[in-house]
């Protein structure tokens, strides 16, 4: 090729390619804009402007969508696809275009009108759920949770050839997983878990009485946030808020926030709820500046960043290393309920397998039974074998056969995840993922710094909150959890580490 026209094509690519990255820092920040809305509707807003903030949610939605969908940007991704093989695979021109294309070739196939109905219907729903549940009311919400799954096998009718109806909705989620793939690894994690907990569940309970007598709330955030400080999350750019159902959100590297809630007689709500969502938002927070304001900026799916709130809350903040430093400090916040209770007495009770009802405050060991059933409900729904109706009968039947307890009322039972109400169909197994997921990424950090352990009992934090920044956190979503994980740990998804942490910690504790 001629010097000129080889200049000529370069600069042709560097153009298309200016004009796309323009395009999707203005659907990225549409998508910002609107998540700010939907983090006031679940912290600020008055009960009031519920059906305005779906409107205004659903016009959000279509606008972005739209832009999406925009056919200059399937010519755009066209013109860029001889540059994106010519680039490094690693480099980030490289992944936004390889990331775009990926989520362009969905979205075309999804008609606006339905992005905009499906804002519009989650946001209704999640507002009906926020009266619902304190009332323990099923029936008032159960005909808006029957219109979000009638709209997720809508959703998948978009995409024929599917194996499971959950699958596309999933794609969304763990790109790249099926229901095939998550019933293969849940019944072999399965096998591995239920004599555990039997195992364990046969033993004289461990005592966690102090836990729950009456915590001052502003003294357990006051804890809670010297905590996460130390671990790296910065509150120069994130803060704490009060939530019905914690969670985290990113508007950009300079704005994550999170939120807790308070139950003044269960310290572990808050304590713990707190750890896990700045796992979240340090992931958020530590990605890369060159990739603020690109669709790459966020992390790379549910089950990595499950796998980095659970690796700060389980393995980190629930160890014996962690509390031989913090114990102290907790007991002089709370002497006179804490002051008599023994340091491995404390372990003990936090780390206490029972039998409970709430999925957000189980232990680790039967934590991942919660969040099977939950998966095998939306198959259920979906392929048409179970009710939306049923839900809260056979909810309660198989948590008595799961984990030997029956909820008394469908507050605790049915109704006690805001993910359904809120549309988010597809995305539990997410967090069974990220706990096998946290065991494997935290030993190859160990393997390279053996000294980490040490470290946290000390309180100091900064070589795996580096080496987390290092090896997962600056990608952002440049790569797919599978790459992610084949790059950092040299394997795929391999449930041994995982099942390995628990057998020792557990093993260690109840005498296994």
């Amino acid at each position: 090729m001629k010097p000129v026209f080889k200049e000529l094509e370069v600069c042709v690519m560097e153009e298309s390619f200016k004009e796309l990255k323009e395009m999707l820092a203005e659907i990225t920040d549409i998508g910002s804009a609107a998540a700010v809305l939907g983090w006031d509707q679940a912290v600020n807003m008055p009960p009031g402007g519920a059906p305005a903030r779906g409107r205004q949610l659903a016009a959000l939605g279509k606008v972005t969508h739209e832009k999406l969908i925009n056919p200059r940007v399937g010519e755009l991704l066209k013109v860029l696809q001889t540059h994106e093989q010519s680039l490094d695979y690693n480099s980030n021109e490289s992944s936004l275009i390889r990331n775009t294309r990926i989520k362009y070739n969905k979205a075309v196939n999804v008609p606006t009108e339905f992005a905009g109905r499906w804002q519009s219907a989650t946001s209704e729903s999640f507002d009906i759920w926020l009266k619902a549940r304190p009332a323990n009311n099923f029936k008032m919400v159960e005909p808006y949770l029957k219109k979000n799954f009638d709209m997720c096998k809508e959703y998948a009718e978009f995409f024929p050839g599917y194996e499971h109806p959950l699958d596309p909705m999933m794609d969304n989620h763990d790109y790249g997983m099926k229901a095939s793939n998550i019933r293969e690894i849940f019944s072999n994690l399965r096998k591995e878990m239920v004599p555990i907990v039997e195992s364990i569940t046969s033993q004289e309970p461990a005592d966690d009485s102090f836990m729950k007598l009456g915590f001052e709330g502003k003294k357990q955030l006051e804890f809670g946030e010297s905590v996460v400080k130390a671990f790296g999350y910065d509150f120069n750019r994130g803060r704490q808020d009060m939530a019905p159902h914690p969670f985290t959100i990113s508007f950009a590297l300079g704005d994550v926030r999170i939120t807790t809630r308070i139950q003044e007689h269960f310290l572990g709500s808050a304590l713990f709820g707190t750890l896990h969502e700045a796992g979240h938002a340090m992931y958020e927070q530590g990605g890369a500046p060159s990739l603020d304001g690109t669709p790459l900026r966020g992390g790379t799916s549910i089950g990595v960043h499950e796998s980095q709130s659970r690796l700060w809350e389980n393995i980190v903040g629930r160890s014996r290393p962690f509390w031989q430093h913090y114990y102290p400090g907790l007991q002089k916040h709370f002497p006179e309920h804490l002051g008599n209770v023994e340091l491995n007495s404390f372990y003990r009770g936090i780390n206490k397998v029972q039998k409970s009802l709430i999925r957000v405050e189980a232990d680790e060991v039967t934590y991942n039974l919660h969040v099977m059933m939950r998966f095998d409900f939306e198959c259920s729904v979906l392929e048409g074998s179970l009710d939306v109706s049923e839900l809260p009968e056979a909810w309660k039947d198989r948590m008595e056969s799961d984990i030997g307890i029956r909820p008394k009322d469908d507050a605790d039972g049915v109704m006690q995840d805001i993910h359904w109400y809120n549309g988010i169909i597809g995305y539990f197994q997410g967090y069974t993922l990220g706990n096998i997921m946290s065991a494997q990424f935290y030993d190859a950090a160990v393997k390279e710094h053996p000294e980490i352990t040490e470290e946290i009992g000390q309180g100091k934090f900064s070589t795996l909150h580096d080496w987390l920044k290092q090896n997962i956190y600056q990608h952002g979503s440049k790569f797919t959890a599978n790459e992610l994980l084949e790059r950092v740990t040299g394997n795929g998804l391999d449930v041994a580490p995982y099942i390995n942490y628990l057998k020792k910690k557990y093993g260690e504790l109840y005498d296994l």
